[in-house]
């Protein structure tokens, strides 16, 4: 059995595409929208609506830890403009191109920047997607929670970490745990580019000692100190920042 995981795959459609070929189905681990490539302040949401000199700004803010300040500039932009519908019209966007480049079987789940209640609408036939929920592939248990824990970025899909550890708790045990970020080890979630650390999960660092699924995959942390790490019997995974290597990593049994 051969799949193929991806995650952050932040507007890279083209790649997605072929990204399950050879396989015989995909996983993805969120993060399907763009708001602002952190790499190449052109792309993105951000600064199709306000210019690349503006995204330069508020990512040094971001990046400087000035939240404050972030916010402050993003709300003097967004004056005037009903952030709603601008956002949810670029959004749609977004997802139409994705969902189409989804090969069948694809299994997903959200990411912390993704709008959970725009999947419906564009999740055709041959695409699961699963939160707090468990599907069987090639006869492994595959549990998928997505989503983020809240931060300061106040990203569209952060939730309370009594409802994400809920969610864990309700997929039992799993040969693959999957996630959008990782369980909360230092090395798994520092990014070397951002030089920050990006929220993880201690319900999942709890889950993977409790249960020792074969793998543990996830994604969020962009440039991670480590991509792998054992705990226990379980390989720990960060399956890479899709949007920029546009390579699936590949889970063979």
């Amino acid at each position: 059995m051969r799949v193929h995981v991806v995650s952050d795959v932040h507007g890279n459609s083209r790649d997605l595409a072929k990204a399950g070929d050879g396989a015989e189905a995909l996983v993805c681990l969120g993060d399907l929208i763009l708001f602002l490539d952190y790499a190449d302040h052109s792309r993105g949401i951000f600064p199709d609506l306000f210019g690349e000199a503006n995204a330069d700004r508020i990512v040094e803010l971001r990046t400087a830890r000035r939240f404050d300040e972030a916010r402050e500039l993003s709300a003097k932009l967004w004056a005037g403009i009903d952030r709603r519908s601008a956002t949810e019209a670029a959004v749609r966007k977004q997802y139409a191109e994705l969902f189409a480049a989804f090969p069948a079987p694809t299994y997903a789940t959200y990411g912390n920047v993704d709008m959970p209640p725009l999947w419906p609408e564009y999740a055709g036939p041959g695409i699961t997607v699963l939160d707090g929920e468990t599907v069987d592939i090639g006869g492994w248990r595959f549990g998928f929670v997505g989503g983020g824990l809240r931060t300061p970025m106040r990203t569209p899909y952060e939730i309370d970490d009594e409802t994400y550890a809920a969610k864990i708790a309700a997929l039992g045990e799993v040969d693959v745990l999957c996630s959008h970020i990782p369980p909360e080890v230092p090395e798994l979630c520092y990014d070397t580019v951002a030089r920050r650390f990006e929220r993880g999960s201690p319900a999942l660092l709890e889950a993977v000692r409790a249960t020792q699924p074969r793998f543990h995959l996830f994604g969020h942390v962009h440039q991670p100190l480590h991509s792998r790490m054992r705990i226990g019997a379980t390989e720990c995974v960060n399956v890479g920042h899709f949007a920029a290597t546009g390579t699936p990593w590949v889970l063979e049994w």
